[in-house]
C-alpha cells in the first residue's frame, strides 16, 4: 500500500524538462516507433509500451499492467497494481529523444518524464 501510494504521488509531482526541444508527438507510429522494445524508467519506475495496445512493468516493488490507444493526437490509457486502478486518462505525449514527456487530461494536467532506454 505504501509503495503504491509513492508511486502515485511521484507520478503526480510536476517534473523539470531534463533538456530543452520536447516536441509534440501527434501520431501512433511516430509514438510506436519511440518506444518499441524500449523501456520507460523513472527513479522505481519501469514500463513497457508494447505496440498491441498492452503496458507492462514495475513500479516501487509492484507489477504495474495496462492498457492504451492512441485517440485523436492523444495516449490514452488505463494502468493497474495490485492494490489501486488508474481510470483511463488520455494524454498528451512529447520527446525530446532521451526522455518521453506525459501530460495528463489531455494536457491540462500534471506531467511526468520518463527515459526512454
Amino acid at each position: 500500500m505504501l509503495r503504491t501510494t509513492l508511486l502515485i504521488l511521484i507520478l503526480m509531482i510536476p517534473l523539470p524538462a531534463l533538456a530543452d526541444g520536447f516536441a509534440r508527438i501527434i501520431d501512433k507510429s511516430a509514438f510506436v516507433a519511440a518506444v518499441q522494445g524500449r523501456n520507460l524508467t523513472n527513479m522505481a519506475i519501469r514500463l513497457s509500451v508494447i505496440p498491441d495496445g498492452s503496458i507492462t512493468g514495475r513500479a516501487f516493488g509492484t507489477t504495474v499492467t495496462g492498457t492504451w490507444t492512441w485517440t485523436d493526437g492523444y495516449f490514452c490509457r488505463t494502468l493497474d497494481t495490485a492494490t489501486r486502478n488508474f481510470p483511463l486518462n488520455c494524454q498528451v505525449v512529447e520527446s525530446n529523444g532521451t526522455t518521453i514527456r506525459f501530460t495528463a487530461d489531455k494536457g491540462a494536467g500534471d506531467k511526468a518524464d520518463l527515459r526512454i532506454r
